[in-house]
């Protein structure tokens, strides 16, 4: 074992710092050489926006001093912004992962320490109410605690700043520098609760805040009086997958008119052993196997399901055959824009300075839809930290009207409200787009093949490869320097019209090299290959595991050939990895 490694090891075991419950769990794998090794090799990385990790103690580990760590440089960037950031405070929001709660008092205690206020929600609420509640009280940060849809090993610290987005990458390389200074847990300051609480500096949030939040939710509805004109008859299943989304999602659409949303029982408490699923994703179709099983004997309309900290959600809808498929992300995305441009265009609220954003991985099909209405459409890269950060250029700028973003992973948000996705307002939003299209004799699936049959089949696939560990690193790498620099003509049997390269920040055409453009969002290891007939595919590294992300989009006159050139398409991009 590599001494540096087992010395990090030997560090935690003998640390004052260090509780004997942790020390126990450490000599329990004083003999696995290799467990050691995972926990101990790196410290557990702050990226973009954050930690995410597999709980349990070691510097590779999610654990309460990785957190007050984590904390205690983010403190001490706040305490750069002067005073007023500090007095302004931070609210914090947790999910119903293991060790959330702890975690979450864990960092408003060494807030506290530092003198700097917490606004602790009193349970679990959703991401998208954090991203709310930063504007609300007006506080300088934001903390969430939770893993997102990961499995229930994971758990993860994100970090939003003043204007509710997630940290952009000033405030990150700001954090990430001050965290580096923390040289060891004895430096961490932190109060006691008790103390805390006395003190001021923490505060436990009510309901006030949760009431706020849903009216603006609410002020998303488009077509109220439908709803009420079809509650009686229109049911919906929900599952929240054991996490935040059950109590917001069930009051925002009860506010609104629905009468008949039944909830999947064995799904419907909070579980961070997440015990009906493998994986808490609403990408995942397994993960709806209970509420199909609900939906086909109440025979409901609709069925939907967020995610565990409640800001994605997946959708489910019957087919021309009347079994129950489950909607891409993109196919919603697509759904929802035309939904809610065709309602203000009805209502005469159409803004000629609206626009709709979305991913540059995410379909063309929406920008087409929008295109129709007269609206632009603007890309952003992957993360709907980049959707947040246009909503506040349009309100600093006053030159454009933010109406809706999309991306292709389930990430929705109507209204301004937050600057994250949003599966309270977008269930809402769902429900009442499906509801409208009910009382017109039509289900959200015989939409989906009316714009297709409009718009052109446009259909889309994303593969993994994963690639794990120090040597995996290295293939991802050689692949992303494959593509950037060997001369790509074409993609099987399509031509190559042009290359964006987002780490040169450059866009070639290949018919003529000399003739290039420069991409002004941000730098990052992205290569999207535009090819004929508005087919496209983009090779990137993800962000948060050790895997290989290639998108492909493609657009033909049926569902067959789309279906057969977007496999010939992920094929050969795959065999040419496999080759490398």
């Amino acid at each position: 074992m590599n001494r540096n490694i087992f010395n990090n090891y030997k560090l935690w075991l003998e640390s004052p710092f260090i509780d004997e419950v942790t020390k126990i769990e450490l000599e329990s794998i004083k003999e696995d050489k290799k467990e050691i090794e995972d926990r101990f090799f790196k410290e557990l990385e702050f990226g973009t926006a954050g930690l995410r990790g597999v709980i349990g103690a070691g510097t590779n580990r999610i654990n309460k001093y990785t957190v007050r760590k984590v904390t205690q440089g983010l403190a001490d960037y706040i305490k750069t912004t002067g005073e007023s950031g500090k007095s302004r405070g931070v609210v914090i929001a947790y999910d119903s992962r293991r060790m959330s709660m702890e975690f979450a008092e864990e960092t408003a205690l060494v807030l506290a320490g530092n003198g700097i206020k917490s606004y602790l929600f009193k349970d679990l609420r959703p991401t998208p109410q954090l991203s709310f509640a930063i504007r609300y009280l007006n506080c300088i940060s934001g903390i969430v605690i939770t893993a997102s849809h990961n499995p229930k090993e994971y758990n993860g610290y994100k970090v939003y700043w003043e204007d509710g987005a997630q940290i952009a990458a000033k405030e990150a390389e700001g954090i990430i520098d001050s965290i580096a200074c923390v040289k060891d847990f004895g430096s961490i300051k932190m109060l006691e609760k008790g103390e805390a609480k006395g003190k001021g500096l923490l505060v436990y949030l009510d309901e006030i805040i949760d009431t706020a939040y849903i009216e603006e939710v609410k002020k998303q509805s488009l077509r109220r009086d439908i709803v009420k004109n079809i509650s009686d008859d229109f049911k919906v299943v929900f599952t929240p997958l054991h996490g935040t989304g059950n109590i917001p999602v069930r009051r925002v659409l009860n506010e609104i008119g629905f009468k008949n949303v039944l909830v999947v029982p064995e799904q419907e408490l909070p579980d961070s052993e997440f015990s009906t699923v493998d994986y808490p994703n609403p990408e995942d179709s397994k993960a709806f196997r209970l509420a199909i099983d609900l939906a086909k004997k109440e025979d409901a309309s609709l069925i939907i399901g967020t995610d565990p900290d409640c800001d994605r959600i997946g959708a489910v809808v019957k087919d021309k055959n009347g079994e129950y498929a489950i909607l891409t992300g993109n196919q919603i995305g697509v759904l929802l824009v035309n939904y809610i441009l065709e309602a203000l265009k009805e209502d005469d609220k159409l803004p000629s300075k609206g626009v709709i954003v979305k991913t540059i991985v995410t379909s063309e099909m929406g920008a087409n839809i929008a295109k129709e209405y007269g609206i632009e459409t603007i890309n952003t890269l992957t993360g709907f930290k980049y959707i947040g950060e246009k909503i506040n250029q349009f309100e600093r700028a006053g030159e454009k009207v933010f109406l809706f973003g999309y991306e292709e992973s389930y990430g929705y948000l109507a209204g301004t409200h937050a600057r994250d996705k949003d599966a309270v307002v977008a269930s809402m939003l769902i429900c009442e787009m499906a509801a409208y299209y009910y009382s017109n004799g039509k289900n959200l699936y015989d939409v989906l093949v009316d714009l297709y049959n409009k718009y052109g089949y446009y259909l889309e696939d994303l593969k993994s490869i994963t690639l794990e560990g120090k040597d995996g690193l290295e293939k991802i790498n050689n692949i992303m320097r494959f593509f950037r620099y060997n001369s790509l003509n074409n993609i099987g049997d399509k031509r190559i019209l042009y290359i964006d390269d987002y780490e040169l920040q450059r866009r070639t055409y290949l018919d003529d090299y000399n003739n290039s453009e420069q991409i002004t969002l941000p730098k990052a290891n992205v290569i999207k290959f535009i090819l004929d007939n508005e087919s496209w595919i983009c090779v990137r590294p993800s962000g948060t595991e050790p895997k290989l992300k290639i998108y492909c989009g493609v657009k033909e006159n049926s569902l067959e050939k789309g279906k057969e050139l977007l496999a010939k398409s992920i094929a050969w991009v795959e065999e040419m990895i496999q080759r490398m």
